[in-house]
Order: structure tokens, then C-alpha cells, then sequence
């Protein structure tokens, strides 16, 4: 493929991602000429409490919709149903699902199950929109991250009637270090992008930088556009980092490819 061809072709950028979710981002990228360096910024397991998300799951077929604002959501509630001898695409048969974003629905399709709703933006506030009906009466499960997650669909529906669970049914931990080959390319300074996909993984990328590089962290990415998935991400990195030099219009990794895309050409 020719150089013109390749709007990334050779620009040095860093995916911040969980370790098992980046290599799918990565060939977006490397597709369009990118060099990608790894940085898992989270690592993902099970809460440290187990009991409520097995209390909430014991009486599953009793609740009316299951909201699921991420993958990890999908993915941990269909693994801790096997305790319970059924699976969520059992489950979805006497229960209607909504998730929040094309990424999370795609999940729920390697599953076999096909969301009942899906907001038109990927984000909690177009879900409570958008929600095709009244929330009172209704039993909603909302399996959630255990700590760094929002409030706002649990109070949301609360707040209109129904009879809200919310538990935390996985955690995302902090990696304790960052790879080699990273680490290599942020000293040299010549690093073009790094890409965030949450507001953790800004979080967790500047802990581990600063455990790496001491308090002078921050000035080895002067040289760094900062590319963001979305408004609540792009909040968490102004904060931290300082700056957001673009924002995903379509609040996917392909919208960040497109992010990296337009600001390098």
C-alpha cells in the first residue's frame, strides 16, 4: 500500500485499553500505517464483593430490563450466571436489554442476543431520553463497574418510578506497570498521539506515568496530541493532563481513529 494511502503512515501512538481489548484497536489503527505502543491502563476482574451481584442475579428472571452501560457488564454477568445454571441469552428471553453504545451491543451479538434498545448517541443521557418507555413500575437491573462509574441512569430511573438494583458486577484495577517498548518511546519524547477511552484510563495512564518518570511526568507528552472518546473522558483528561487536543465526534474507536485521522492531516 502506498504512503499516500496511509493517513497515520509511521505516526508513534499510544492505546490506552484494557491488556485483552487492545489488540482489535490496535489493527484499526496499524491498518492505517500507525505505530501502536501498548499501555494497558486497567485491568479488569470481578468486585471485591461478590454477594450482591449473586443476590441480584439469584432473581434475574424478575426484573423487567437490564441496562448495561458496558462490555465488561455483559461479559461478567454472563460468566457469574453459570453459578445459577442459565446464561443471559437465557435470560433474555423473559427479559428486554438495553445497553449504551455500539460497542456493548456488538458483545451482546457474540452472545447470540440482539439489544432491544440501543440509544442514537452512546452515552447514559441519550439512553434516558430516548428510553422508548415510562419508567414506572419497572424493575430495572443495572450492572455496573464498582467504582469510577456514573449515577445518572440509576437515578434517572429511580427518580421516574421505577425500582432501581445497581451492583457492581466487575472492577477495573490499576496494571502496576507500563511495558518496556512503551516506556522507551515516551522518553524519546517523539510519541504522536496517546488515546484515551475512559476517564480510568487517564487516571490510571498518569499514575503509572508518574511511578515511571517522577514529577516531571507530564512534560515527556509535550509533544503528544491527547485524543478522547467522549465528553465525560475529555473532562477527566482537561483535568489531569491539562488538555484535550480532539474529541471522538462518534463516541467509538473507530470515531478516535477518525479523531487521529483529521488532526494529523
Amino acid at each position: 500500500m502506498l504512503k499516500v494511502e496511509l493517513p497515520l503512515y509511521q505516526k508513534k501512538i499510544i492505546i490506552t485499553r484494557s491488556k485483552d481489548t487492545i489488540s482489535d484497536i490496535k489493527k484499526l489503527f496499524t491498518n492505517k500505517g500507525a505505530q501502536i505502543f501498548d499501555f494497558p491502563a486497567i485491568d479488569v476482574g470481578y468486585p471485591d464483593d461478590l454477594n450482591p451481584l449473586d443476590e441480584a442475579l439469584s432473581e434475574i428472571n424478575d426484573f423487567h430490563w437490564i441496562i448495561f452501560s458496558s462490555s465488561n457488564g455483559i461479559k461478567f454477568v454472563d460468566e457469574r450466571l453459570k453459578n445459577f445454571n442459565t446464561s443471559l441469552k437465557e435470560c433474555s428471553n423473559k427479559i428486554k436489554i438495553a445497553v449504551v453504545g455500539e460497542k456493548t451491543s456488538l458483545t451482546l451479538l457474540d452472545l447470540g442476543i440482539e439489544a432491544d434498545f440501543v440509544p442514537p448517541e452512546f452515552v447514559a443521557e441519550s439512553l434516558i431520553e430516548n428510553f422508548p418507555i415510562s419508567g414506572y413500575g419497572l424493575r430495572v437491573f443495572l450492572p455496573r463497574v464498582q467504582t469510577g462509574g456514573r449515577n445518572l441512569i440509576a437515578d434517572e430511573f429511580r427518580n421516574s418510578g421505577s425500582r432501581v438494583v445497581d451492583v457492581a458486577a466487575y472492577e477495573t484495577r490499576c496494571p502496576d506497570s507500563i511495558p518496556q517498548e512503551t516506556i522507551n518511546a515516551i522518553a524519546s519524547k517523539k510519541v504522536n498521539a496517546m488515546v484515551f477511552s475512559s476517564g480510568k484510563t487517564v487516571l490510571n495512564s498518569a499514575f503509572l506515568l508518574e511511578k515511571e518518570f517522577g514529577e516531571e511526568w507530564l512534560t515527556f507528552l509535550d509533544n503528544a496530541k491527547l485524543l478522547t472518546i467522549g465528553p465525560q473522558t475529555s473532562k477527566t483528561c482537561k483535568k489531569i493532563f491539562g488538555r484535550v487536543n480532539r474529541e471522538a465526534i462518534q463516541y467509538t474507536f473507530e470515531g478516535l481513529l477518525d479523531a487521529a485521522i483529521d488532526i494529523f492531516n
